[in-house]
This record gives C-alpha cells, structure tokens and sequence, in this order.
C-alpha cells in the first residue's frame, strides 16, 4: 500500500492507495472519499467484549470501518474530526504503543486495536483516565491529534516533563509518573498546570501542540451568557 499525507499540519488528510486485495481498518466515519473499485464495511476488529471495551472504557467507536480493494485497486482519503496533524508510525510487533482517546485514525490489517488499563494514580490523576488504547502488530499505524504533532526523543535517563493534556502515544517499555507542576498545591493549580507527567527514556514520546480541554473552555468563554 502506498500513502500520502497531505495538506500539513492544520487540516491533514492521508490518501492511500491500495492495490488489488489490499485492505486497511478506519476509525468509524473517518472515510472522506475513496474509488469506486473500493468497498466499506463495518467490524469490531476483535471479540464483542474488545469492541464494547474500546467504545465503553476508552471511550472509542464501538465500530471500525473496512476499505477493502476486493474489486480492483483505488484509492481512499481519510481524516478526522479535530482540526491537527496526522502521522504515520511503522510497527513491527516488537513493543505495543499506548494511544490517547481519540488518537486513532487507521492501520493496516497487520496492526490490533484494544485498550489497557493505567495504575491508580495514573487513572485518577492522568486526562486518560484508567484506560488507554493498547495498539499492536506489525504495519503502518496513522495517529491524529489536536494540533500538530511533535517527537519528544529521550536518551538513556533523560526525562521531560509533559501537561498531560499533550499526550498523543508513547510506547508500553517507557513508564511515567503523575506529579504537581510546582512545589507545591496553590503553586501549582495557580500556575494553571496542576497535574503534570515525568517520561524517563529511552524512548519517543508524541505530544499535541493543543490541547483539547483548554480549547473547551476558550470556546466556552467565547460564547454568548444566557440572560433567561
């Protein structure tokens, strides 16, 4: 399968372009256009409970859409509903990577979608909650997010400390911490941080330039007061 993503980091979109017999998975509606050679069908990727865990734990679609090239090569463009980038990752099933809700866009068939639960600490105080989408295989993975992505690349020790309102994916071998932004609480809910991550490496981490609970309450702040 050949791809392209196109049109930057704002508004992104990645044409694929499959050949006879060739499929790739969607997130439900994330089909804009695509040939029609192709053809589009619903699945749960899995068993019934992975399907209802996605939807009811990560707060996924229950569903994925199949494009699938069963009568002739063509092509499919696929984007997402948040203005941000899209990138791509090459898996070859020797780690799983953790993704934020909302983070997935598509993979190829080679590539499995389920969730994974965080510790306590991580659940309660993280904005991923207790469960994460837990992906896996070996493919090509397309990540979305709320603004433009950025790799974190951390060497041997090395940490960075991230607002967990930025975290797109990390892989499952890197582990992080929950922490006050500051010395202390006031400090800290004054800085307007509060709650921050701590990633040791080795390892990459892939960080929102937005971040979507900010963005809820600027828009929020925008919209007309109701006198009645």
């Amino acid at each position: 399968m050949n791809y392209e993503i196109m049109y930057g980091n704002a508004f992104p979109v990645v044409k694929c372009v499959l050949q006879y017999g060739e499929s790739i998975k969607a997130e439900s509606d994330a089909m804009i256009c695509m040939s029609n050679t192709l053809d589009v069908e619903g699945s749960m990727d899995g068993s019934l409970l992975g399907g209802i865990a996605r939807r009811v734990l990560a707060g996924e679609s229950f569903f994925f859409e199949n494009i699938n090239a069963k009568r002739g090569p063509g092509y499919v463009i696929l984007g997402h509903s948040a203005p941000g980038g899209i990138i791509d990752i090459e898996l070859d099933g020797s780690y799983n990577l953790r993704v934020q809700k909302d983070g997935f866009l598509a993979a190829t068939q080679g590539i499995k979608v389920d969730t994974t639960v965080q510790n306590l600490a991580q659940g309660i105080f993280s904005r991923e909650g207790f469960f994460v989408l837990n992906i896996h295989g070996s493919g090509t993975l397309f990540l979305s997010s709320f603004g433009a992505i950025h790799a974190v690349n951390l060497e041997a020790d090395e940490e960075v400390i991230i607002d967990n309102g930025h975290l797109v994916a990390w892989p499952d071998y890197m582990q992080y911490s929950i922490e006050k932004a500051s010395s202390g609480w006031i400090s800290s809910i004054m800085s307007g941080e509060c709650l921050v991550c701590r990633f040791r490496g080795p390892g990459v981490v892939l960080i929102q330039t937005r971040n979507p609970d900010s963005f809820v309450k600027w828009l929020e702040g925008m919209l007309p007061k109701n006198k009645g």
